[in-house]
């Protein structure tokens, strides 16, 4: 039997005891979500209506946020910008020039007083953003520290901001003093996303291409629980708006739902007819709908109990590369590389 033969054979048997391990701890089927969920009334839904299109950007847009009040949205774009967009009236109340046209990834404080940015140029910048008259606005601070690409950037407070790396780590850092708090080590592939606990930011979890997700608390430097179940890139995580759940988009054309009070995927949200990376998931407000884009320039509502499609939408012209809810519920925006923001409701 030659070298890979024997990996794979090995690998069958890590499944089946992966499998095995499964069903003693969650039984036959753990997608528990599908199954005491029968008996709940589909959910019909009229299709979701662009409400604004926030246009300026002159590159691929690569990430957007909103601000905590739900009235300003930040967007990064390779056309070397950062752009502060008002929401209701779709004006821009600043645009930032960057040094490097590689960003990727961008942020709100949840004070709204400053945002962040993060790409290639493997740098964290922040920006205070109180003064929105000056014109030749320049990054107040500068976080070095990562040897790889920047892929998301979540503030904690307007003291501590969490970056995750294309160099598979995770850091907590001091804003005032530019230096590094924690770092966070357990992933094996590149760190492609976080996401904040709501109502505690001291927890948070990681998508990375090694497949996993996982769960840290910025107290310590320890993983505290690895989720596995995606055959390929986790993309992307967003936590359930109660903070007991989370959701992941992955390479392998799934979305999954895990539960962090059993440590376990208790639903999963994947058609046929889907064969493309998901780049971005969010929940509604109420958590009853989970909203996921593709490299398909579409973007899916899920009903989370269910796991059922309820709408899909294809208004984009290039890959959906962000999606999220306001945080007041009322709106969803999607970010593409068509150079176009779309706010729906």
């Amino acid at each position: 039997m030659s070298i890979s033969e024997q990996i794979e054979e090995k690998k069958n048997q890590l499944r089946k005891l992966k499998e095995e391990l499964s069903i003693k701890r969650y039984g036959e089927n753990p997608l528990i979500l599908k199954t005491t969920s029968s008996d709940v009334q589909s959910f019909n839904s009229s299709p979701l209506k662009i409400r604004r299109c926030l246009r300026g950007h002159l590159g691929k847009i690569y990430g957007m946020h909103w601000s905590q009040d739900s009235t300003r949205i930040v967007s990064a774009s390779q056309d070397s910008r950062l752009i502060v967009w008002n929401a209701n009236s779709t004006n821009k109340l600043l645009a930032i020039a960057l040094s490097s046209n590689w960003v990727m990834a961008t942020g709100f404080a949840p004070s709204g007083k400053m945002v962040a940015s993060g790409g290639l140029d493997n740098v964290c910048s922040i920006f205070d953003i109180t003064d929105t008259e000056d014109e030749n606005l320049s990054a107040f601070r500068e976080l070095n520290g990562h040897t790889g690409y920047i892929s998301c950037t979540r503030f904690l407070d307007d003291q501590q901001i969490l970056t995750s790396s294309g160099d598979m780590s995770c850091i907590l850092w001091d804003i005032n003093s530019g230096s590094k708090i924690t770092e966070f080590l357990d992933h094996n592939g590149d760190v492609m996303f976080l996401t904040l606990k709501p109502g505690d930011s001291n927890i948070f979890i990681s998508g990375s291409c090694d497949g996993t997700a996982k769960l840290w608390d910025v107290r310590t430097s320890e993983c505290e629980y690895t989720f596995e179940g995606h055959e390929s890139d986790v993309n992307t995580v967003s936590f359930f708006p109660n903070g007991n759940c989370f959701g992941t988009g992955s390479d392998d054309a799934t979305c999954k739902f895990f539960d962090i009070r059993v440590g376990a995927e208790v639903n999963n949200y994947e058609k046929d007819e889907i064969l493309c990376a998901v780049t971005s998931v969010d929940f509604s407000l109420s958590g009853r709908f989970l909203f996921a884009s593709y490299d398909d320039y579409r973007f899916y509502m899920w009903d989370v109990l269910k796991g059922e499609e309820v709408i899909a939408m294809n208004k984009h012209s290039n890959r959906i590369s962000s999606l999220g809810v306001s945080p007041d519920g009322y709106a969803l925006c999607t970010a593409s590389w068509d150079k176009e923001i779309k706010i729906w409701a």
